[in-house]
């Protein structure tokens, strides 16, 4: 018998209940087709429309309704402190690197270049094991990347 499926996501405040939950990483959670299997090892099936980012606290809505928890795991992040944590913000961030912001650190994923380069300016940095939740960009939900700027370059100049 194949698994149940799930065709929905449902964001953080649209759901409640959850009848289960699936511990993913960063990249795991950045999925469009996967069979999955929850912490109770129920396996489903997750067949989305396009290629989904999700969040910690979003669910997978399976076909009978019930919902299945989003949980971010722990990865294998660098902590990085210091004195100017702006001047290191704008650092990480030129370097593309997924980040999460809080007021007195950032964590990014293990990276031994821009560790090196953290070093380089000042920056405190130490390997954590932590879940991952960094922000998901200016251009709406889920990842920085393959955004459209709504742009029509189909004009006379």
């Amino acid at each position: 018998m194949p698994p149940i499926a799930s065709h929905n996501i449902r964001r953080a405040a649209e759901w409640s209940d959850a009848f289960d939950t699936i511990e993913l990483t960063y990249e795991g959670r950045f999925l469009r087709r996967k069979v999955l299997t929850t912490a109770q090892g129920s396996r489903f099936l997750v067949d989305l429309a396009h290629t989904t980012s999700l969040d910690h606290g979003d669910a997978f809505e399976l076909e009978d309704g019930r919902h299945i928890e989003v949980v971010a795991a722990e990865e294998e992040l660098l902590e990085i402190t210091g004195a100017d944590l702006v001047r290191i913000a704008w650092h990480v961030g030129n370097r593309h690197a997924p980040c999460q912001i809080e007021a007195d650190r950032l964590l990014i994923q293990r990276d031994h270049v821009i560790r090196n380069m953290l070093h380089l300016i000042g920056a405190q940095v130490r390997e954590i094991l932590e879940p991952f939740r960094p922000e998901g960009g200016a251009y709406g939900h889920g990842r920085t990347h393959g955004h459209d700027h709504g742009h029509v370059h189909d004009h006379a100049h």
